[in-house]
């Protein structure tokens, strides 16, 4: 069955609003970003996500732990941060439409973090939100029937796949199939679903949007949660790809002073880098010289 949702006139027009934009990121190539950028925005992506969930490391200690380097801070943050970094490292290996490679993806990221990772929860389960029970997920025998409606939903259904991924992170979250982990799932299995006709979204850290919006993130939820449907969500999400999408047009090189170039480097925690690594951020720059540059604050 569809689950319930409208297809309002901001949805049509913020997916036409992506929609262009994803163009446009073909036109310019931003598709094909540098390997540099690609792992600063996984960075911040892993940072976001999990600092949603309350994880407490810095974007530098993330950076420090991919190049394996030691880091100290509490045995709980650092192993969610190396679990994340290990299934955005294979991110291209899940399949968007299998029930299998979700419970793989859970168990790679839940490892030693929950008992039975990987596996759907043999509990019922209420979220809490201070002192209210905010929500009480649907009884733990019919996940796995809800969780196999959901995927057939995704895949057979002609609704657009930006709509899709959205209505998929609200319902996997409304079901709430694992113990623990469902939000940092539901992210990351958008980002999947997307990826899957969109190559973009590997590397469009639109995580770190929903982190900045955070308050907005869950009341589009518990919205949702009391209208029965996820009109709300879909609206919300939409707008932070949009926005996301928007950042990522603005520093393609076209309008920019050098000063906002290097400005957006340092954003991204690039404060080193080639001629070779700025002309691929930047399309509208011609000089294929090597030199190397390094970044210094005053």
């Amino acid at each position: 069955m569809k689950p319930p949702y409208e297809i309002t006139s901001k949805i049509l027009r913020l997916t036409t609003s992506i929609s262009e934009k994803l163009g446009e990121v073909k036109t310019y190539y931003l598709d094909k970003t540098q390997p540099e950028l690609r792992k600063q925005n996984k960075i911040k992506t892993i940072h976001s996500s999990l600092k949603i969930e309350g994880n407490t490391l810095s974007e530098e200690q993330i950076t420090a732990l991919i190049n394996n380097k030691i880091v100290i801070g509490p045995k709980k943050d650092i192993l969610e941060v190396l679990n994340a970094i290990e299934v955005y490292e294979k991110i291209n290996s899940f399949s968007a439409y299998s029930v299998t490679s979700f419970k793989k993806a859970h168990k790679l990221l839940m490892s030693g973090l929950v008992e039975k990772a990987g596996e759907f929860r043999k509990e019922s389960v209420g979220i809490v939100h201070g002192k209210d029970i905010a929500h009480i997920a649907p009884p733990y025998q019919n996940v796995p029937y809800l969780m196999t409606d959901l995927f057939k939903y995704i895949k057979n259904n002609e609704d657009p796949i930006l709509i899709k991924s959205c209505v998929f992170h609200y319902e996997m979250e409304f079901i709430h199939p694992f113990i623990d982990g469902n939000g940092r799932m539901g992210r990351l299995w958008q980002t999947v679903i997307l990826m899957d006709k969109y190559p973009i979204f590997e590397f469009l850290p639109f995580e770190s949007l929903i982190s900045k919006t955070q308050k907005e993130y869950y009341q589009s939820l518990a919205l949702s949660d009391k209208k029965a449907n996820s009109t709300p969500f879909i609206e919300y999400l939409l707008n932070v790809i949009d926005k996301s999408l928007t950042d990522l047009l603005k520093f393609s090189g076209r309008k920019l002073s050098t000063k906002e170039r290097l400005e957006y480097l340092v954003s991204i925690g690039m404060n080193e880098f080639s001629r070779k690594d700025y002309m691929g951020i930047f399309k509208s720059i011609g000089n294929k010289n090597k030199t190397k540059y390094t970044l210094h604050n005053n």
